[in-house]
This record gives C-alpha cells, sequence and structure tokens, in this order.
C-alpha cells in the first residue's frame, strides 16, 4: 500500500528557528521524515510518494546522502524523480520525490501525485509533520469494515496549552478547562483513502476545505478516535518537548522499540 507524504508547506511557525523544511528537522539524529517513513515500514508500507513544494532540491540533497540509487520514475515526467534505498533488515524502499508546486494546497498536491497511485485500491496519507503510535492495522480495519465509506481520519486530543472558555450569553464565565480535559477532537493527520477521493476533489480545492465537505456532506469520511501518543511538531515549543522525549531513550512515536533502522543503498 502507497503512503503519501505532504512535504510541501513552508513551515512559517518554525522557520524563525530553522532553515531547514519541517520533514527535515532533526530529532535526535533523525529527520521527523525518517521518523514516519520509519512508522509505515514497521507496519509493512515501504511505497512512498513525497508531495514537495518548498525547498524541493534539499529532499532531493537528503536523499542522495543516504546513497540512494535512481530509478525510473512511474510516468516519466520532469517533475518526479524515483529512488531506491534498503535499509539494514534488507527491506527495498522506494520513493517518489513530486514536486507539486510552492503554493499548492493539500488537495492540489494530492490531486498531482494521483497518476502515481493509479492502481490503488487504498493508500494511506499523511501530513508528514506528526509523530504517533496510532494502530495503523485499526485505521485501515475501520474503512475495511465499511465498504461504503471513501476515507478515515485519525481523531486526537488536542495538545497545546489552550484553555477553552465557557461563558453564558450574557458573557458571565462559567467555566475555565484545559485542552487535555475538554472532549473535543482535532484532525491528527493520518489519513487512509480509497481510489475514489479523487472523484471528491475540485480542482481548487484543499483537502479539509472542499473535498472534506462534500465527503461529510453525503456522510462518507470516518474518524478513528485516538487516545495515544501523538504529537505534531509546529513550534519550537513542539521540537523541544520531542527532543526531550527522544534523549531519555525510544520515543512514544517509535513503536519499533528501537532508533529507526540506517537507510543504505540496496545492492
Amino acid at each position: 500500500m502507497k503512503v503519501v507524504l505532504f512535504c510541501g508547506g513552508l513551515g512559517t511557525r518554525l522557520r524563525d528557528h530553522t532553515r531547514t523544511p519541517k520533514p527535515l528537522v532533526e530529532i535526535g539524529n533523525q529527520t521527523l521524515l525518517s521518523y514516519i517513513m520509519a512508522y509505515y515500514i514497521h507496519n509493512g508500507h515501504t511505497e512512498f510518494i513525497l508531495c514537495l513544494g518548498h525547498k524541493v532540491q534539499a529532499f532531493h540533497t537528503y536523499f542522495k546522502q543516504l546513497g540512494a540509487i535512481p530509478i525510473p520514475s512511474i510516468n516519466g515526467d520532469s517533475k518526479s524523480h524515483r529512488f531506491r534505498l534498503m535499509n539494514d533488515e534488507g527491506v527495498i524502499i522506494d520513493v517518489s520525490l513530486v514536486d507539486t508546486g510552492l503554493s499548492s494546497s493539500i488537495g492540489q498536491r494530492l490531486r498531482k501525485v494521483h497518476p502515481f497511485l493509479v492502481g490503488e485500491q487504498v493508500f494511506l496519507a499523511n501530513y508528514a509533520d506528526g509523530l504517533s503510535d496510532v494502530p495503523l492495522d485499526k485505521v485501515l480495519q475501520v474503512l475495511d469494515d465499511r465498504p461504503g465509506m471513501i476515507g478515515v481520519m485519525v481523531a486526537v486530543q488536542p495538545t497545546q496549552s489552550f484553555h477553552y472558555v465557557h461563558y453564558e450569553h450574557d458573557g458571565v464565565v462559567t467555566g475555565i478547562k484545559p485542552g487535555a480535559a475538554v472532549d473535543m477532537r482535532i484532525n491528527g493527520g493520518y489519513f487512509a483513502f480509497r481510489a475514489e477521493i479523487f472523484d471528491y476533489i475540485g480542482e481548487d480545492d484543499d483537502l479539509l476545505e472542499g473535498t472534506f465537505d462534500r465527503l461529510t456532506a453525503t456522510r462518507r469520511l470516518l474518524a478513528y478516535t485516538h487516545d495515544g501518543f501523538w504529537r505534531a511538531c509546529d513550534t519550537f515549543k513542539d521540537l523541544l518537548a520531542l527532543e526531550a522525549m527522544r534523549a531519555s531513550g525510544p520515543a512514544p512515536w517509535e513503536i519499533w522499540q528501537t532508533a529507526p533502522e540506517n537507510i543504505r543503498v540496496a545492492s
């Protein structure tokens, strides 16, 4: 099953602290991207399509430094390059780097890699800036059990230190609760889609605004609620928190229980 990773954003909330594209920011001695790829590889998914935009060349340099071997692109267009790698356990990993435009929305990035997903009845997608221990097999089972549904999104509790204010119509505050204590869910950025998702993406749609509006209007989108570990690397504070978790040993998102396998060139 192929995995689409959205890696083309500007990462504006981290740009004051790093010049590196957000997926290539290091936590410990590994990039955010390497952890996310290791998560999917651990779950048996080894074909990746990276939707690029901001600092495309940085991703090419990253994989070349890993010793990746160029292989023919699936559709031979000039905006995509394909590489093959192998980890220390002998698992072959295919990565397609696709330039989907600097200012494209998530929905438009997904539309542009549609040719790479032809023949895939179900595929996975990820914002590539969040780490989690969500059980992927259970997420896929939710979709498999509901054949009429188009997609499933992982819904998590917010980790930010916001406090929600409850008040009456006259403005009198009746309660203040931290985010963790409020029964609310946010989009965790982990998705599984059937191929029919492309029937719902309009020419100018984003993913959540437009595409998901159509899915929810027709009741074709599912939520998988995850109460385990999840944290996005949106801000410098998030980065410091993730680094602290990693410094004390295998972090909560490292479900493979050891550091991500070193990637080397396939022989």
